[in-house]
């Protein structure tokens, strides 16, 4: 497509958002100078409701519902999500048109400053921890026996300001690596939680745009986006989450890589929320790098639904039940 045109593009209106969605705007931009880009941002259900814990909102598509919609009446041409805000099953005549490159996916632990020289384990009894994820509290509950969890809302800056509260109840607060790094806030990690203290949330880090299925300009646009390492291990990530049915009510964890060997290595968690009844399961797959990407994916899907289905024998299954009817 040759002629000039303008793109709208949907994202949050918080200020990491607004950042990742800056950025795949640069790169829109730089590949194809002749278009123009715009961004237009909106508030989501995730976003208004802040006095209530996500798992208790009852809602899957807590930040990306209303951006569906604008997509779906064309509002929009396409929209910037944080791949682990976005279902793993989509609206239908809606596509993942990109997944770019991925920041590292693992979880950090910023502590207050009256306890800059302790660690979770040194912290004293009964200090405050603050996360609004499910799966790092049954992680860490399990890992942290001596520490107390509650709940942390609203925006990273929101956040960070309630842990920088001198009169605040909090001594740590879990975040993302990879929002602290988009937001030039690396300064503020106080330690950066292993895979053995805390499997990181299905597809963490990871950006993704979605657009409409039939809009076959903007799938072509988008496919310039697109990180082929990052999709194959988010494939398999998000097949897992999808064969058991979760979401961020649901403490599941994951754990990916695929190295020089072309093995692609998938970990799967799922907790209960004190953190008492954990089921891990492993499992690899070769995947030939002279196959075709849709192959390929094809192949991370398949390890995905494999590793959930051994959780679910393992007893993952009873694990889920019950925290349907909690």
């Amino acid at each position: 497509m040759s002629e000039q045109r303008t793109f709208r593009i949907g994202t949050r209106k918080s200020q990491l958002a607004m950042v990742q969605t800056e950025l795949v705007c640069s790169l829109l931009q730089k590949s194809y100078p002749q278009h123009k880009f715009e961004i237009v941002a909106m508030s989501t259900t995730g976003d208004r409701i802040l006095d209530v814990a996500l798992s208790k909102i009852g809602e899957k598509s807590l930040f990306t519902k209303e951006l569906e919609v604008a997509l779906e009446d064309g509002r929009v041409d396409f929209v910037v999500h944080s791949l682990k805000d976005l279902p793993t099953t989509l609206p239908e005549g809606m596509y993942l048109g990109a997944v770019l490159e991925r920041e590292n996916p693992h979880d950090a632990v910023v502590l207050s400053d009256k306890f800059k020289d302790y660690t979770l384990a040194t912290l004293p009894a009964g200090s405050v921890i603050g996360t609004s994820s499910l799966r790092r509290v049954a992680q860490l509950k399990r890992k942290y026996p001596h520490l107390t969890f509650t709940d942390v809302r609203g925006n990273l800056n929101t956040r960070l300001s309630k842990l920088d509260d001198p009169n605040g109840q909090y001594a740590a607060i879990v975040l993302a690596v990879a929002g602290l790094t988009r937001l030039n806030m690396t300064h503020r990690i106080s330690h950066i939680l292993s895979p053995s203290e805390s499997l990181h949330a299905v597809s963490q880090g990871a950006l993704g745009v979605e657009c409409r299925e039939n809009d076959p300009v903007c799938t072509d646009l988008l496919v310039s986006l697109n990180h082929p390492l990052t999709r194959l291990v988010c494939t398999s990530e998000r097949s897992l989450m999808r064969t058991l049915e979760g979401g961020c009510s649901v403490p599941i964890g994951v754990n990916s890589s695929y190295g020089d060997d072309h093995v692609l290595k998938l970990r799967g968690l799922v907790a209960s929320l004190d953190g008492q009844t954990v089921v891990e399961h492993e499992d690899q797959i070769s995947v030939d790098p002279s196959l075709s990407l849709e192959s390929q994916y094809k192949l991370a899907n398949d390890l995905g639904v494999t590793v959930a289905n051994k959780l679910l024998e393992l007893g993952a299954d009873a694990i889920l039940k019950e925290l349907s009817h909690s």
